[in-house]
């Protein structure tokens, strides 16, 4: 009999634990109250360790965003130094591009002819050089207002969708015409990372929120999805199976969102709360690569997203400071990073 009761009273209970999310699970997508699971990440101590390979840039001037083009060179920008440069991994040799001061370029990716195209940060543009004679063209915003072009992705179609933080745009150019479409957003909202969907959608972090937003490509018309309160999410990554996954610079945790039902759940950090969680990528096997930036570690987090738990680790130099933003290469199985301790570096995915 007592066994019986134990198991009425078991069953009891966990009806009464299921049973909210079974109700929050009808929630429509993006609704407030949206059902939110906060699963704690597994010891980190068992992850295989991997040692990193960086190269030091002579340059200095916070160089970031290495992007790998057709021809295997390594393209990155010097945030704070107003260039741009490339990398030939095999010899060492690096090569700068000179652009206007006070440009700051913020990141900047390479299309598959070999034409570099970076985000005036400072300088309310985005501009393109031709690694071949140095010649740069530059397509101004067409609000004056949209001050900081910040991150962006090609949208595989012949345009260009782009963040601006501090100014509160999501944006798309024509790369063939220079025209500039852009959506607005509240101010201090912050658009800051961002990803394409298979279907051509952009994706992207408001990051001075607890959102994420996307656009229709068709009508340019917005719409967000709520994240737990005091989530900050920063920058964004997308698997296969079409969740969004992001780095939760403010609560220590990577998170991921069903695009199709709204839900979230979330993993702690193995450097827990304080650990300011930053660039995320995913590679070709669904596992997410995620920076720790805060305390004293300074490292890369392998974390496989379908047997959720954290599998690699991947330690830098304490005194290199943040890695921003990194960029997979499928062919060679790298992931690049920079960091602010003026280097730039790759790790070679298992």
């Amino acid at each position: 009999m007592c066994g019986n009761i134990t198991g009425g009273f078991m069953r009891l209970i966990a009806a009464l634990l299921l049973a909210p999310s079974l109700v929050a699970a009808q929630l429509p997508p993006g609704a407030p109250g949206a059902r939110v699971s906060d699963v704690v990440a597994p010891n980190a101590a068992d992850a295989i360790r991997i040692e990193p390979t960086q190269w030091t840039v002579e340059w200095g001037g916070r160089p970031r965003d290495p992007f790998v083009a057709p021809d295997g060179l390594i393209y990155f920008v010097g945030q704070e130094g107003n260039y741009i440069a490339s990398l030939d991994q095999k010899s060492g040799a690096m090569k700068r591009f000179e652009i206007d001061a006070g440009t700051h370029p913020h990141t900047q990716i390479v299309d598959k002819d070999g034409t570099v195209w970076y985000t005036g940060n400072r300088a309310a543009h985005i501009g393109k050089v031709d690694p071949k004679t140095g010649k740069v063209t530059k397509y101004p915003m067409p609000d004056g207002t949209a001050r900081d072009p910040h991150t962006m992705v090609f949208d595989g179609k012949g345009g260009i969708w782009f963040t601006a933080q501090g100014a509160a745009y999501v944006g798309r150019l024509n790369m063939a015409s220079g025209k500039v479409d852009l959506v607005k957003f509240p101010a201090r909202t912050n658009p800051y990372g961002i990803v394409m969907d298979k279907a051509g959608h952009p994706w992207f972090d408001l990051f001075g929120t607890n959102r994420i937003g996307t656009i229709d490509p068709a009508t340019m018309t917005p719409k967000e999805y709520i994240l737990p309160d005091s989530a900050r999410p920063r920058r964004i990554a997308m698997t296969s199976d079409g969740m969004i996954w992001y780095s939760d610079h403010a609560r220590g945790k990577v998170g991921r969102l069903n695009p199709k039902t709204g839900d979230v759940k979330d993993w702690d950090m193995p450097g827990g709360r304080g650990s300011r969680p930053y660039a995320i990528n995913a590679d070709d096997k669904d596992r997410l690569w995620i920076s720790e930036t805060g305390g004293p570690v300074r490292r890369l987090v392998g974390f496989d997203s379908r047997q959720e738990r954290v599998f690699a680790i991947s330690d830098l130099d304490p005194k290199g400071g943040t890695v921003r933003h990194m960029m997979f290469d499928g062919r060679t199985r790298e992931m690049w990073f920079g960091t602010d301790g003026g280097t730039v570096g790759k790790i070679v995915v298992p």
